[in-house]
């Protein structure tokens, strides 16, 4: 169904079971298939695709090349064989880049992603992950199916996380660095394999977190993550958790499975 308000260049293949709120713009050239719904002001600048059971939010912003809602990269051929349905659904706010990827789910969960997050050019987000909100994804950065990234979660250019795997909040993922464990919270991540090499201060503090909290994280952080000297179960007793941000890096160390 279109709104009335919807503004749709003459070149652009609208299907017309879509969905459109008032004030999308539909630039030159893009695609937008029958179960995709679209939220006020959504702009798809030009040549960009959404397809599927997708449902974007408000505001979001649709650049050149980006294809939103593709098939997801695995080898089931079909619904039956993903266990149900696919869908992917999108928060509010999010600037998708050129060339950005992202799938629906293989239909174990539906993929979905928050809002005022920034996906730069040629970064991927594969079928069944959840990403948070206040994100930056950078250039080329892939995300293998069914990863959890959570809150003001940052990515340097061309890094990568494995499948199955959750990268916890405020946590930054340099440039480069190729994940095949959990990415605890709060910290700085970097290499091949990724490791922990401190904590993310710089973004803990763009995000407003307490200078007090900030302390605590860096001595909680050099004794459970950095240190060799102790037992986990000794490390994990000694901390101070009445601190909600220590308490949260106890809580994901302790539930971590990779």
């Amino acid at each position: 169904m279109l709104a009335m308000a919807s503004r749709i260049h003459p070149t652009a293949s609208i299907d017309p079971r879509a969905e459109l709120a008032a004030d999308v713009e539909i630039g030159p050239f893009c695609v937008v298939g029958p179960g995709v719904r679209l939220g006020r002001g959504t702009r798809l600048l030009s040549h960009a695709v959404v397809m599927g059971h997708t449902a974007i939010g408000e505001a979001n912003v649709i650049h050149p090349f980006a294809v939103l809602g593709g098939d997801p990269q695995i080898r089931k051929s079909d619904d039956s064989a993903s266990g149900g349905h696919r869908g992917l659904s999108i928060g509010n706010d999010n600037v998708f880049r050129e060339h950005v990827t992202v799938n629906v789910s293989s239909g174990e969960q539906t993929t979905t992603i928050g809002s005022n997050n920034l996906f730069m050019a040629g970064s991927h987000v594969a079928h069944d992950v959840v990403v948070g909100s206040r994100c930056v994804i950078a250039n080329g950065v892939q995300l293998a199916g069914h990863v959890v990234v959570e809150d003001w979660v940052t990515f340097g250019g061309l890094s990568g996380v494995a499948q199955r795997l959750r990268v916890g909040q405020s946590a930054f993922v340099a440039a480069g660095a190729m994940c095949e464990r959990d990415v605890p919270p709060f910290v700085i991540v970097q290499g091949d394999r990724a490791r922990v090499r401190a904590v993310n201060v710089v973004g803990l503090e763009r995000r407003g977190v307490p200078a007090e909290s900030i302390a605590r994280l860096k001595k909680a952080v050099a004794r459970t993550l950095l240190r060799r000297d102790e037992t986990f179960d000794a490390v994990m007793a000694a901390l101070d958790r009445s601190d909600s941000y220590v308490d949260a890096l106890a809580r994901a160390l302790s539930s971590g499975t990779r």
